[in-house]
């Protein structure tokens, strides 16, 4: 039996969707109800879609807030964290609807997974309830949405070990097993979509493809690279794309590039390959440095906002189907405002 499994019904007169949620925790099971709306599709224009930036490393340096395990989905549990979380994605649907485009929020679940929570204390039980919180912070946030566009919420799963190296790998039958968790009870909870970032290797990728299908959820798969354009396995960014669909039969919505600087992977691509225009989805770091140098900062390198949207731009003709743009860690808004307002300024009128 799955770790959450949900009871369905269709409210006719608001198109809600009530849920009973069983959640397995770490002592039997716990009841999580659920109000959430038919999921969101996908915008089917051509037009660019506005995602979020780097979360934690906004909280940690330029808001002081202490973030154990890099881990922001806790905040979701106090008044505090709830303000400080609704004031980030504020400044994302200011910029969507400046440039009159549709948007995609990201949980901040990107470490609320089984055993990241257990560092923290978290036994599943409590996951679950953190989880549902982290989704309706987002919710609570469409629900003012004006905007000319969609409003997607994206349950954000990030990798069960570190985001810049690899400690054990998985095999893809066990990833599934393992994120299945995770991905069902953000299902539960009423996210449009899966999307899996800073993924390190390929087996994972594959596994939260086939856990998110199993949920019955569309999924974005989102890896990292380092400085000479490969994943810290060492595969190259086509053969992971290629081998990820080969696997799923083609699964993922879109692939994205997460946690890395333009200079890092601009070499490798080739807009006329067909891995190439999988790629749906850019978000950058700010800095240019190594994953490992990162990992030894004790101050926030911002970058330049003017600079990386010049670079986002530069990269259109390599990547032809980039349609959703946001940033990664040492970014914020200000390079997210950046970014639209140069990739707005470069593109051709429309008939």
């Amino acid at each position: 039996m799955p770790d959450c499994w949900i009871h369905w019904r269709v409210d006719p007169q608001t198109f809600l969707i009530r849920s009973t949620s069983n959640v397995r925790g770490a002592r039997g099971y716990v009841v999580v109800m659920s109000n959430h709306r038919i999921p969101t599709p996908w915008p089917s224009s051509d037009s660019i879609v506005i995602t979020d930036a780097g979360l934690e490393t906004w909280l940690l340096f330029q808001q002081g807030v202490d973030l154990p395990a890099f881990a922001a989905y806790p905040l979701a549990a106090t008044n505090d964290g709830i303000r400080l979380l609704s004031e980030y994605y504020e400044h994302y649907v200011t910029i969507a609807r400046s440039v009159g485009t549709s948007i995609v929020l990201e949980t901040p679940t990107w470490r609320a997974n089984p055993d990241w929570a257990a560092t923290l204390g978290h036994d599943r039980a409590a996951l679950a309830e953190l989880i549902a919180a982290s989704v309706d912070v987002v919710a609570a946030v469409r629900d003012s949405w004006q905007g000319d566009g969609s409003f997607l919420i994206s349950g954000a799963i990030g990798p069960r070990g570190d985001g810049y190296r690899i400690d054990t790998m998985m095999t893809s039958e066990a990833a599934a097993a393992y994120h299945s968790f995770q991905i069902e009870c953000m299902a539960a909870r009423g996210v449009d979509l899966i999307t899996a970032a800073t993924m390190t290797y390929v087996d994972e990728a594959i596994g939260i493809v086939h856990a998110a299908q199993a949920a019955g959820l569309p999924v974005v798969v989102s890896f990292t690279v380092e400085t000479d354009g490969r994943l810290p396995s060492g595969i190259s960014l086509a053969a992971a794309i290629e081998a990820t669909d080969a696997a799923t039969s083609g699964g993922a919505q879109h692939f994205m590039i997460n946690c890395a600087h333009p200079t890092h992977f601009a070499d490798v691509l080739d807009g006329s390959s067909a891995w190439v225009s999988r790629i749906g989805g850019l978000r950058a770091n700010a800095s240019s440095l190594s994953h490992a140098e990162l990992d030894e900062m004790v101050e926030l390198d911002e970058g330049d906002p003017v600079d990386l949207a010049a670079r986002y731009v530069a990269l259109r003709s390599l990547l032809p189907a980039l349609r959703v743009l946001g940033g990664c860690c040492g970014t914020d808004h200000r390079h997210v405002a950046a970014i639209a307002q140069a990739w707005c300024a470069s593109s051709p009128p429309r008939s």
